[in-house]
């Protein structure tokens, strides 16, 4: 029963009993929070994807996911009676008196170095803590910002203060909102007091889950303290991403700045990443490709977001990767991180770590050396590429495919849909996609599509995926999306 489930939000209710054993496939996502529920999580597959936020507020639930060991308390045994001392004999040799007045001597020394030695293991610790201390307070005096600080509650806060010989304050946000409205107002020390929970590090910073005491939740991203902009380039710069207003991006709500520290506020969207839908919670980076109607619904709400960023003039994403796009409270495709490229300087110091060699498979050929800026032409290489990984469920780093996309992306999802049916009956709309992803991975920029001519396709393919009994082998009235495809050079496709 419930074999397709994909989402199971029951937070916040009374249920009692215990957590079913939930193991189909497509769950993707499950919170019980907040109930009453009680005994041992289920280790099915599924359920052992989610982390503890999915089961908190139930007492009597234990498991691997809440860190809660559902073993049996040890009781305490009972001390074994000690065994009598057999009687001495009245006739004890002289050897043996001997070793009973050693023992007794070496004993009774032993008592006395005890307290020698718990003092001394004192006094060591002591100026180990010391050491300790005067050196986080150097780091301090220097500047340092780095880290968060750990609570008793294994949840950490934020301590970003500037430091200086007389302590100043933290200074204020800058909220970007158009109107009193779009504003929920908090200051920079309710910041400061949230609890931070880490989500994720990249090539730009580090982004957290901010729980301030209000209880209102945002996402802060820490951006890295290199190549940083003068001050009123970076305000500029901000304040343009700030005024960017469309259902398929996510909110900059505000910033703060001071030297070596820079803090981006957005909107928090509890439903997760594109990755996280494609590939689950594991960071194999590989999972099962989505049905193509979710393709071309997630495709048009990117698509959307890209042409409006495009808009302005010289703006690009610069960053576009399965991992930057968010799911909307009616899960919805939004982007998120845009614009941000440009706020870093194009330096040879950028150390290529695991997280940068993977994002430049997104990164267009031109664009993969760091020195060089992000161009709108780019992002429609990214878009081709995060296309991909939809129709086949492969991160870009995965697969190097060689310039016969069309066949591995079919290849793929042959092996991975449960039936050959959608091959068959969908061969249509799987056709338009590829096409479509095709013409966005063009080696040279000057092929590629305009991304406003991108959403033409999808929309157009998304419109004749819908029709009642519509064919694509049997259309060919003007204006269908493989007329637009055809209308772009030919040429080879690289290896991405």
């Amino acid at each position: 029963r419930l074999s397709r489930l994909h989402t199971l939000y029951v937070q916040e209710n009374l249920f009692s009993g215990s957590v079913p054993p939930l193991n189909q496939e497509t769950l993707r996502f499950f919170n019980v929070s907040n109930n009453q529920l009680s005994g041992q999580i289920p280790t099915t597959r599924s359920l052992s994807q989610f982390n503890e936020s999915s089961f908190t507020g139930n007492i009597a639930l234990c498991g691997d996911q809440i860190q809660n060991s559902c073993g049996k308390k040890n009781e305490t045994s009972k001390p074994s009676a000690i065994p009598a001392m057999p009687p001495i004999a009245k006739k004890q040799s002289k050897t043996e008196l001997v070793g009973i007045i050693a023992g007794s001597i070496g004993g009774g020394i032993m008592l006395l170095l005890l307290p020698l030695l718990l003092i001394c293991l004192v006094q060591r610790l002591r100026r180990i803590k010391s050491k300790s201390e005067q050196r986080r307070s150097k780091a301090e005096s220097e500047g340092a910002t780095e880290g968060v600080t750990t609570t008793s509650d294994r949840k950490k806060s934020f301590s970003w203060e500037r430091g200086s010989e007389e302590k100043e304050s933290v200074g204020t946000l800058v909220f970007l909102g158009r109107s009193e409205s779009d504003i929920m107002r908090y200051t920079m020390d309710d910041l400061l007091k949230a609890s931070a929970e880490t989500l994720g590090r990249g090539t730009l910073g580090s982004t957290y889950k901010a729980v301030m005491e209000s209880g209102f939740i945002v996402t802060v991203k820490r951006l890295k303290d290199s190549g940083f902009p003068r001050m009123e380039e970076f305000k500029r710069h901000v304040e343009i991403l700030g005024r960017l207003k469309h259902h398929n991006l996510v909110p900059l709500r505000a910033y703060f700045q001071a030297k070596e520290e820079c803090l981006l506020v957005y909107d928090y969207f509890p439903n997760g990443s594109l990755f996280s839908l494609i590939h689950g919670s594991k960071v194999s980076g590989s999972g099962k490709p989505l049905h193509w109607t979710s393709c071309l619904k997630i495709a048009e709400d990117l698509a959307m977001g890209l042409v409006y960023i495009h808009q302005n003039p010289g703006l690009t994403h610069g960053n576009l990767k399965s991992s930057n796009v968010l799911l909307g409270p009616d899960f919805e495709s939004c982007l998120t991180d845009y614009g941000l490229s440009d706020l870093h300087g194009h330096d040879d110091s950028v150390e290529v770590n695991t997280s940068v060699a993977s994002s430049l498979f997104y990164k267009a050929p031109e664009c993969r050396d760091l020195r060089k800026a992000s161009t709108q032409p780019a992002d429609v290489y990214s878009f081709g590429v995060l296309l991909l990984e939809l129709l086949t469920g492969k991160a870009s780093f995965q697969d190097l495919h060689g310039s016969d996309i069309s066949r591995w992306v079919r290849a793929v999802r042959e092996a991975e849909t449960e039936s050959g049916e959608e091959m068959s009956s969908c061969e249509e709309k799987l056709q338009a996609l590829l096409s479509i992803a095709t013409a966005c991975v063009a080696i040279r920029p000057e092929n590629r599509p305009l991304m406003r001519d991108v959403l033409k396709m999808v929309k157009d393919a998304r419109a004749e995926a819908a029709a009642p009994y519509s064919s694509y082998s049997s259309d060919h009235s003007p204006g269908r999306w493989s007329d637009t495809v055809q209308s772009f050079p030919r040429e080879d496709h690289m290896s991405i």
